[in-house]
């Protein structure tokens, strides 16, 4: 295994200025191009786009070829959700809509091996395909596997503390649109800004890091002064949508390429 994968979870729980983005494109080929940029990690959205088994098996295997860390936006927080994006060899999970100190334990056991958690077979890709012994593959699992949860429920601001404090649990990701949606707020409301303020502030106390989406990067001094570290911003659409834009406007500025 590279050594940035490899460093992640270090990196992430040691409070380190991590950037990422989201793919949306089940595509091998669009993680080994977005493999060249350097991005701290790569989250694979298979809550909101349509990755199969198949497809995240397909991604993660380029991404590990690349040394690129590697996050899944599970489908469901279900025991089978989590085993199936581990045994592919992600780095670690974001479970989505997690609301409750309860619903977080369950997280966590699940991604790790031991009485009631995570299935163990021999024959995946992170476990070598059998060339990593039983005891190595628990031992790597237990220090690198990453599991960060999603705050993006009314439900979960009173118990983000709660939440935050639950042993296995490496980080708390902020849900700013979804809380907007909830409120039937903007996601720049005063009252949407003071919750991301209030779950910054419960992450920083419990001493696990703290992620969000923002919706302008110009907010990433405010946030990282606040105590967030890792930013997931943007995705490979928002980048194919953008830079097509700005060639259409530029070529047209010019009266039509000179014509």
């Amino acid at each position: 295994m590279g050594e940035r994968i490899q460093n992640f979870r270090t990196r992430l729980t040691g409070g380190a200025p991590l950037i990422g983005t989201f793919v949306k494109t089940p595509s091998p080929i669009i993680c080994e191009v977005l493999a060249q940029a350097l991005l701290d990690v790569v989250c694979l959205d298979a809550e909101h786009a349509p990755f199969g088994r198949m497809e995240i098996d397909g991604c993660i295997a380029t991404l590990r070829a690349a040394d690129q860390p590697s996050l899944v936006r599970i489908n469901a927080c279900t025991a089978a959700e989590i085993r199936s994006a581990l045994d592919c060899g992600a780095t670690g999970i974001l479970a989505p809509h997690v609301a409750s100190a309860d619903q977080a334990k369950a997280i966590a056991v699940a991604a790790r091996f031991g009485e009631g958690g995570r299935g163990y077979s021999g024959s995946t890709r992170a476990a070598g395909f059998g060339t990593r012994s039983l005891r190595d593959h628990i031992e790597y699992s237990d220090g690198h596997t990453t599991v960060i949860v999603q705050i993006e429920d009314l439900a979960a601001l009173d118990a983000v503390a709660a939440i935050a404090a639950v042993e296995g649990i490496d980080g708390v990701f902020i849900g700013r649109t979804d809380l907007a949606v909830a409120m039937g707020k903007d996601p720049f409301a005063p009252e949407i800004v003071d919750a991301v303020a209030a779950i910054c502030a419960a992450g920083r106390k419990a001493g696990v890091a703290v992620g969000m989406f923002t919706p302008s990067i110009d907010e990433v001094p405010r946030w990282r002064a606040a105590g967030a570290s890792l930013f997931l911003l943007g995705s490979e659409q928002g980048f194919v949508l953008s830079g097509a834009r700005q060639l259409a406007a530029a070529f047209h500025e010019h009266g039509n390429g000179g014509r």
